[in-house]
């Protein structure tokens, strides 16, 4: 019931969204500020055979799906002393994979929950990594500030995508990348890529990664299950059940229809908005 409701809160308005959004975060990180969770994102598995699996720390296995989605985002390009932004970086796991193995100059995340940002600060900033709390639509950076901007399964709760892609090109630098990874209904994928080629960035790569996500869920989906009722409390567990994407939920059900669909895509900064 809990998880319905928020869907349908969801489709009132772009600005209910948002808000709602932020609500269900803010209350997670309320309620779970262990060092243990991470990530909240649904976890990749490359059915590339070709494809290498990441190196990792033992202590970082436990994470292996979702620090791989990260992976498969973070590789299109060579991250190595480029100052990196992600927006919506959640409880942090993802700007600490980064910093920590890709070599960047910098890694800032941004996130509009405060309670996520006091998560991150206390867990993993550092010397190379600070976090702030800050909104998707109206980023607290000054023009050509970085030169990438991350975005892993985040934009789906935006009041405004385009908006959104707005400030990721003010932020880039000339020639600057956009690294996405996000799902949607079917029926918004062309809506997507509509916004993406309006935004003054290039799109330089894309493809659909439905399957990998789904098989990830399925190799993931115990150790989930019981880290939700370690978590979650009862009255909540099958609004966390859903919010995972776990086995036996919608929104799994969704991904394996093919009525939801994952997306990732790289883009890159080509012009000042507005240049010819």
């Amino acid at each position: 019931m809990v998880a319905q409701a928020f869907a349908f809160v969801a489709r009132l308005s772009p600005d209910v969204r948002r808000s709602g959004w932020k609500l269900l975060y803010q209350f997670m990180a309320f309620k779970n500020r262990d060092a243990d969770w991470a990530f909240m994102n649904y976890g990749l598995i490359d059915l590339d055979p070709q494809a290498k699996p990441p190196h990792l720390s033992p202590a970082d296995e436990k994470d292996r799906y979702c620090i791989q989605l990260y992976h498969h985002v973070t590789s299109a390009i060579d991250l190595t002393g480029r100052d990196v932004l992600e927006v919506g970086c959640g409880r942090g796991g993802g700007c600490s994979f980064m910093a920590r193995y890709l070599q960047p100059r910098s890694v800032v995340g941004v996130d509009i929950s405060e309670r996520a940002i006091h998560i991150c600060n206390k867990f993993h900033a550092g010397p190379r990594l600070t976090f702030f709390r800050g909104d998707a639509e109206s980023l607290p950076f000054d023009d050509g500030a970085v030169d990438a901007v991350v975005n892993v399964e985040s934009s789906h709760c935006y009041g405004s995508m385009p908006r959104f892609l707005s400030e990721v090109h003010r932020v880039l630098r000339p020639g600057g990348y956009f690294l996405f990874a996000d799902l949607r209904d079917r029926n918004d994928v062309g809506r997507l890529r509509e916004q993406m080629e309006a935004s003054h960035m290039q799109i330089i790569k894309g493809q659909t990664i439905t399957d990998g996500i789904l098989a990830a869920l399925d190799q993931d989906s115990e150790r989930k299950k019981r880290f939700v009722r370690q978590k979650a409390p009862r009255i909540l567990r099958g609004a966390f059940q859903e919010f995972a994407g776990l086995r036996g939920t919608r929104l799994y059900e969704e991904f394996r229809s093919g009525r939801a669909q994952y997306l990732s895509l790289v883009l890159r900064k080509t012009s000042p908005r507005g240049a010819s």
